[in-house]
């Protein structure tokens, strides 16, 4: 009895690595995705244990135009990305409710982290590789960039921030989020209404598009 109860001492201790954390994650997403009447909302909340979006936003923004910014300015773009971000990440996991996960290496350098994986839908296999952080060594480790078929979410959302800040400024990209975010958020409404409906008759709703 007291080595069943030292195992699981140190069972309980042991450090959770960043390959457990996107296997967990992915775990929970296609449970909630499959769960009936899924809808964005309800897969935003489970995203969001495992997904620092506050993260990607800052590394999207660039280190050098995030100091630029004022803690006002700070606190608004990061409330408009997380909504964007949270919205899209959960509006593909419906997408992708009945993908095969294959997981490759996990790579660690002090902070920073990646786990490569491998996504099947039908016959098409696709490289999803995740990139983690810890604030600390003793940190919990969490996703902030996820790299699909070698194109990475936030090199991608950090061109397109460079290119508006350069004709726009910062108002310009704020904006153009909060647009972006309210027709998002109106899909999903859409897409949530049809995910009830399909479900009281009985039969399974098209996957919404793809977020660009």
């Amino acid at each position: 009895m007291i080595a069943s109860l030292l195992a699981a001492t140190l069972l309980a201790a042991a450090p959770v690595t960043p390959l457990n954390v996107v296997k967990s994650g992915n775990a929970d997403v296609q449970k909630a995705a499959n769960a009936p009447g899924a809808t964005v909302q309800s897969l935003a909340s489970v995203v969001e244990k495992f997904v620092d979006f506050e993260e990607l936003a800052k590394r999207a923004m660039g280190e050098k135009a995030w100091a630029g910014l004022t803690a006002t300015q700070r606190k608004e773009f990061t409330d408009t990305m997380t909504g964007l971000l949270r919205a899209s990440y959960a509006q593909k996991a419906i997408g992708q409710a009945k993908a095969e996960v294959a997981y490759g290496k996990e790579s660690v350098q002090a902070n920073e982290a990646t786990v490569d994986t491998k996504l099947t839908v039908k016959s098409d296999q696709v490289p999803v590789d995740y990139k983690l952080y810890r604030t600390s060594a003793k940190g919990d480790w969490r996703i902030y960039d996820v790299i699909t078929d070698e194109v990475s979410l936030v090199d991608t959302y950090s061109g397109q921030f460079r290119k508006i800040l350069q004709t726009k400024g910062f108002d310009g990209l704020l904006s153009t989020l909060k647009s972006k975010r309210a027709q998002l958020e109106k899909e999903n409404a859409n897409t949530s209404a049809a995910s009830v409906k399909d479900t009281a008759a009985g039969t399974t709703g098209a996957a919404p598009p793809m977020p660009k």
